[in-house]
């Protein structure tokens, strides 16, 4: 008797079983997203096509596939592909993987902004993949943005998603770390905008495997405690906005009270607020540049 063939569907059960033995986080998306790349289609034509009988060739390449996620690999490396704001970012790990809580950083962007028709400068700082910078450009007609990153890879990554999603005219990158490209004479921006890293020393440990050994370190290890990139980013945002512009800058969801003593000790601010992501927790400061700072 033949043996019975190993269909899209057979595949992703044993697939979805597998990882599920093997506790790797939601196995049975891992297994679609896996299966979908390997087939270079989306995840409804599984559904649609579940009894689609798989070619050897297929079943060896999606056994690496799998072998790469169980030992840790996120699938989005795996695929080079990540949704943001409804877009496509392709991502490696030289960048972090977009992930939705940012997107609260954006949208506190926007409404600061006010309008898709503002003219507004932005400074994406420590873009990455340029998520950031490049929904903004998306949302935001006549909008003028300058994304920096310390990582010439990040950079280049940044790059061809700015091209990928046609808006490489709206974005001048730059590599430089932090405010180090900009001096007094510079043009100032309308808003900060940064997803920095804020993890601490002991909080970096205990991430989970395939955040810890995959992602770039340098995006993520805020020090000690967590907050000196955002003290720096405090002290030295206020030089490259404009009076009453705004630093809007992601943190970590126990940093609030930490990042709002910081915010007022530095009094270059005349006023801030902490916004919390669809969790509840505290995600977002948005802090407002005094009309009359003191540097």
């Amino acid at each position: 008797m033949p043996e019975e063939p190993w269909t899209i569907l057979k595949l992703l059960r044993w697939t979805t079983d597998y990882f599920k033995k093997n506790r790797v986080v939601e196995p049975r998306a891992s297994a679609e997203v896996l299966l979908a790349h390997l087939l270079s289609e989306d995840r409804l034509f599984l559904y649609l096509n579940y009894d689609r009988p798989m070619g050897a060739e297929e079943l060896a390449t999606f056994r690496t596939l799998v072998k790469r996620r169980l030992g840790g690999e996120p699938t989005q490396y795996i695929t080079g592909i990540q949704e943001f704001w409804s877009l496509p970012f392709r991502v490696s790990p030289d960048v972090l993987i977009p992930r939705p809580e940012t997107e609260v950083l954006l949208e506190t962007v926007l409404e600061f902004l006010g309008s898709p028709d503002s003219e507004a400068r932005v400074l994406d700082l420590g873009t990455g993949s340029g998520a950031i910078a490049v929904a903004l450009a998306r949302e935001v007609v006549a909008i003028k943005i300058v994304a920096t990153d310390s990582s010439r890879a990040a950079i280049k990554l940044a790059q061809e998603n700015a091209r990928l999603n046609q808006t490489e005219r709206e974005i001048h990158f730059v590599c430089a770390d932090m405010f180090s490209a900009f001096s007094i004479s510079s043009p100032k921006f309308t808003v900060v905008a940064t997803n920095p890293p804020y993890i601490s020393h002991a909080e970096f440990s205990k991430l989970s495997p395939e955040i810890r050994d995959y992602e770039p370190r340098y995006a993520l290890d805020g020090g000690p405690d967590g907050l000196s990139a955002i003290r720096r980013i405090i002290k030295e945002a206020p030089s490259v906005l404009y009076h009453r512009g705004a630093l809007i800058m992601e943190m970590g969801a126990d940093q609030g009270e930490s990042v709002s003593a910081l915010v007022k000790y530095s009094q270059l601010y005349e006023s801030h607020r902490i916004i919390r992501d669809y969790s509840g927790l505290d995600r977002v400061l948005l802090a407002v540049k005094a009309g009359n700072p003191k540097f």
